[in-house]
């Protein structure tokens, strides 16, 4: 039985030496440059990379990984794996004008992980020189270029003494609600939910050989769980093969993400909600007449609100290029849990309760059933008992894959993940998310922090959000944010900050308008206030969900810069 990734790696090597493991494009195109990997050639860099760091004392110590997409990221990822050493990935700082926010970030973590070594890729690593005025962390730290680690290496390399509660990495959290944390995944996290993503999402050998080995087509950030621990590392776990290109190059052309499926025919690729809209934008009859999605069977769809509306056209838009409504796959998960909570049944329709149906405003979608070996329960919020089904509270899980804790962080592992409820026993980790269970399906609703409770109503900050972006076709998906102020003897008050198409500064008026109509017919509110700005102005994770806390403080602050008139009434 493998204790680790790395011995199924070895496993692979072994039995399937020459099948490709990774292909990257380089460009984002299927017809530009092309890498591959075999898990051969992969098998020999990964113990390379790991018996350099074994050389240098590093067992035990963290390794920040730095990397494009691409195979050199998952060498050093796995190298540091087949080392004994904590892997720590992490978004890598680009370009001469640095982001202030990834710049700020790359620091925190840096000091968090206390990292001994950082690996990437050879221009990241010359870059690296550059930021020493605005990384004084950077000093002392060992830096490798990991393709320059000699294959030679490999033959030194010692197999580490690696059990199921051995630290494999660190997953820092996107920060949407809070300031990032480390979670400690082990070893026998990863393996745990790999069989639960295998199981859920219906990657059967059957499934594998009707498909030639072509499981996964991801643009997904690889430094985020959804990324990783789906399609870089159920590949790894099942012997197969994915295609991996930048998000950049996939959000500059979306029509990119679907070009690849048509082109290698994968079973399973996915993304947040955003991911969809944003395919739907550039859907032209071009591009529709040149793409066969008939092979893609489980379009997972995660990491932030599923919309009812965005399936539904997905499924309309794309139904001339083979595309089903039933490989429409909604799920749930969070770094705490190492990844998959719960997932839809591959090969049925999204389950979806109309607007009016037990707690939501809007149409709510299911986000699946927990994996066998996944509890799942909804809790009060203050953790006095279980909500009866049907009702909202905070989503609590319990499993093997859930995380051993935040790393150097004991009071926040203690509130997160030592959580007791009576009736059940164990402990189980409290995710911070509102839902509700109808049959066995999990519905999420929001977070338990962004809740809006305005004249004594709850609301939910993603339902106005949606209904915003909805006023206007200028509008930008997925770039709205939504949040309450003191508005003093008023109480709370919802104020609405939305990322507004250049092409459309001149109508800012008119549209403010059309957001106020809009969120007062849906949802009988009176907006407080309506700010518009520029596209990549909403404060964002690295997962890129909305930051509602830094886009509050920041609107509190007056650091808004509205493109034209947008003001309370």
């Amino acid at each position: 039985m493998a204790r680790s990734l790395v011995d199924l790696l070895t496993a692979h090597a072994a039995h399937q030496p020459g099948r490709t493991a990774y292909r990257h494009l380089v460009t984002g195109d299927c017809d530009g440059e092309i890498r591959e990997i075999s898990y051969a050639r992969l098998a020999t860099r990964v113990r390379a990379v790991a018996a350099w760091l074994q050389e240098r004392g590093l067992a035990g110590s963290r390794a920040l990984l730095l990397h494009p997409p691409g195979p050199g990221f998952v060498t050093a990822y796995l190298g540091c794996l087949a080392a004994g050493v904590v892997a720590v990935p992490a978004v890598p700082p680009q370009g001469r004008s640095r982001n202030h926010r990834t710049l700020t970030r790359t620091r925190r973590l840096i000091a968090d992980c206390d990292a001994r070594v950082i690996l990437g890729g050879q221009e990241m690593i010359a870059e690296l020189g550059g930021l020493a005025e605005h990384l004084p962390e950077l000093d002392g730290i060992t830096r490798a270029v990991t393709e320059e680690i000699p294959d030679e290496a490999a033959a030194s390399w010692r197999e580490p003494d690696l059990d199921a509660d051995s630290v494999a990495f660190l997953q820092y959290t996107s920060g949407s609600t809070s300031a990032p944390r480390g979670v400690v995944v082990t070893h026998g996290n990863l393996l745990d939910n790999q069989r639960v993503i295998t199981a859920r999402m219906g990657h059967t050998q059957d499934v594998i050989d009707a498909h030639d080995g072509e499981l996964f087509v991801s643009w997904l950030p690889v430094y985020h769980d959804m990324g990783l621990i789906g399609p870089v590392l159920n590949t790894l776990y099942l012997g197969v093969t994915a295609t991996l290109f930048s998000p950049l190059h996939f959000l500059q052309r979306p029509d990119r993400w679907l070009t690849a499926i048509s082109r290698y025919r994968p079973h399973t690729s996915g993304g947040p909600n955003f991911a969809y809209e944003l395919a739907l934008k550039h859907a032209t009859p071009a591009l529709l007449d040149g793409l066969d999605l008939s092979s893609w069977k489980v379009a997972f769809n995660g990491a932030e609100p599923v919309r009812a509306a965005t399936l539904r056209r997905f499924t309309e838009t794309f139904a001339p290029a083979g595309f089903r409504g039933e490989a429409l796959y909604p799920c749930y998960g969070l770094a705490e849990a190492t990844l998959m909570v719960t997932g839809g049944t591959v090969g049925a329709p999204p389950v979806l309760l109309e607007p009016g149906t037990g707690t939501a405003d809007t149409a709510a979608v299911g986000c699946g059933r927990p994996g066998e070996g996944v509890t799942v329960v909804i809790a009060a919020p203050e953790g006095t008992g279980e909500r009866p089904e049907g009702e909202t509270g905070e989503i609590w899980v319990q499993g093997a894959s859930v995380a051993k804790g935040y790393w150097r962080n004991a009071l926040a592992t203690r509130e997160s993940f030592r959580a007791t409820l009576p009736g059940h026993e164990g402990r189980f980790l409290r995710t911070g998310d509102l839902g509700f269970l109808r049959d066995g399906e999990l519905f999420v609703t929001g977070r338990l922090k962004d809740l809006m409770v305005v004249d004594g109503r709850n609301h939910y900050p993603q339902d106005l959000e949606l209904c915003a972006e909805a006023a206007h076709p200028a509008l930008r998906p997925g770039c709205t944010a939504a949040f309450s102020v003191d508005g003093g003897t008023e109480g709370e008050q919802p104020v609405l900050v939305a990322e507004l198409a250049p092409e459309a500064i001149g109508e800012a008026e008119k549209i403010t308008d059309l957001i106020r109509a809009a969120v007062g017919d849906a949802h009988g509110l009176s907006v407080h206030d309506v700010v518009l700005v520029r596209p990549g102005t909403v404060p964002k994770t690295s997962s890129g969900k909305i930051q509602r806390r830094a886009s509050r403080a920041a609107y509190l602050d007056g650091a808004l810069a509205p493109v034209g008139a947008a003001g309370s009434p």
